[in-house]
C-alpha cells in the first residue's frame, strides 16, 4: 500500500513540475515549486517508513523548513523586484 502511495506522490510531483515549467505567471510557478517541495517531504517520509529508517523523518523536517524559508525568500524578492509581465502599464 505504501508503494502505491509512493508512486502516486511521484506522479503528483511530475504534474507539479510540469506546472512550474508552463505556469503563465511567476506566482503559479512559485506555487508549483512549493507544492513540489511539499510532495518531496511526503515522499521522503514514506520512503523512510518503507525502508524502516526513522532518521529519514529528520531529513524530511529539515527539507520542509528549507522549502518554507526558500519560498518566502523568493516571494519577498518578487515583491521587491516584480517581473516585467507583472508590472502595471501606468
Amino acid at each position: 500500500m505504501f508503494a502505491v502511495t509512493s508512486v502516486a506522490i511521484l506522479v503528483v510531483m511530475g504534474i507539479a513540475l510540469a506546472r512550474a515549467f508552463i505556469g503563465p505567471t511567476v506566482y503559479d510557478r512559485i506555487l508549483a515549486v512549493n507544492m513540489f517541495g511539499t510532495k518531496t517531504v511526503l515522499f521522503i517520509a514514506v520512503y523512510g517508513f518503507l525502508t524502516e529508517r526513522p532518521e529519514f523523518m529528520d531529513i524530511a523536517l529539515v527539507y520542509a523548513l528549507i522549502n518554507f524559508v526558500g519560498v518566502i525568500a523568493v516571494l519577498k524578492f518578487v515583491e521587491r523586484f516584480p517581473p516585467p509581465s507583472a508590472q502595471s502599464d501606468e
